[in-house]
């Protein structure tokens, strides 16, 4: 099975920067697709972004522009940049893994704060 730690959430300040990362270990493979979904209180989570083994990346138009995704190939880690925050962003951050029709496995979850 593959596990995922989530690090990094925490309080950020509007127009400022945090970074999250999520490891995953365990089981494998070799295409497979890591992503950020995040969920505010009282609406239903969403994508923020997505990168595969194959370089392709998709963002919300929310945060393209201010959010960064890349990943590490071999510790199996991706990072999710987050700059210019804004309350908005505020939302419980869960990091995801699939591989498409067979695994999908979520992190813990990670409280981003955006607030002065």
């Amino acid at each position: 099975q593959v596990k995922l730690v989530e690090s990094g959430g925490g309080l950020g300040q509007p127009g400022g920067s945090l970074r999250l990362s999520c490891a995953a270990s365990g089981s494998i493979f070799s295409i497979f697709a890591m992503g950020w979904y995040r969920q505010a209180p009282g609406k239903e989570r969403e994508l923020v972004a997505v990168i595969s083994t194959v370089g392709t990346i998709r963002y919300a138009d929310s945060v393209k522009g201010r959010f960064t995704i890349s990943r590490d190939n071999a510790g199996n880690t991706v990072y999710l940049q987050m700059n210019s925050l804004k309350p908005e962003d505020t939302a419980v951050y869960y990091c995801n893994y699939k591989m498409s029709g067979k695994i999908d496995v979520w992190g813990q979850g990670s409280q981003v704060t955006v607030s002065s």
